[in-house]
């Protein structure tokens, strides 16, 4: 196998060993998100799979003799001679240096999206329980109460009917 061709294997192995699948499937909401990362898994695993096989074996060595009985050494020569001079270059990698740093300063944006989702969805399920807490007490409630919890609002029914202020 060429080397590049075996670097390529090894990153990619090397990758999906790192990527925590599981933790990204908990923190999906829905069910659509849930299917579209179980199919891009999927394909993910496909990938891997065929660079594991088809780019981790050596090519079988031609055996020039079996050609050279059933075609005629001259011609066979001629081709083991074009097969040999081939070089295949080796590969330098000249866009990940340019795009390292872009990639690393999304990363810390992504970091900073993630930390500030979390707050807000933090946020959003206490004020849910808040809601559902209400609900429940809302049939119950007296508008004393009510006021108790939300003293803003006291104030400003209290402005309304002191300005002789009901609405139209």
């Amino acid at each position: 196998m060429s080397g590049t061709g075996k670097k390529i294997v090894d990153v990619a192995f090397k990758a999906s060993r790192t990527i925590d699948w599981d933790g990204m499937a908990r923190l999906l909401v829905s069910e659509e998100a849930r299917k579209e990362f179980s199919s891009l898994r999927r394909a993910f695993d496909e990938v891997n799979s065929t660079l594991q096989t088809k780019f981790s074996q050596e090519p079988e060595p031609i055996d020039w003799e079996y050609y050279r009985k059933g075609i005629g050494s001259r011609l066979v020569d001629m081709y083991k001679e074009a097969y040999e001079s081939i070089s295949v270059p080796k590969y330098v990698d000249k866009v990940t240096p340019e795009y390292k740093p872009k990639f690393d300063a999304l990363l810390v944006e992504l970091k900073e999206a993630e930390e500030k989702s979390l707050k807000e969805s933090e946020r959003l399920e206490k004020e849910i329980a808040e809601v559902q807490e209400l609900k429940k007490k809302l049939s119950t409630m007296t508008a004393n109460e009510y006021f108790e919890k939300h003293p803003e609002l006291k104030k400003k029914f209290d402005d309304e009917i002191r300005n002789d202020y009901w609405g139209y």
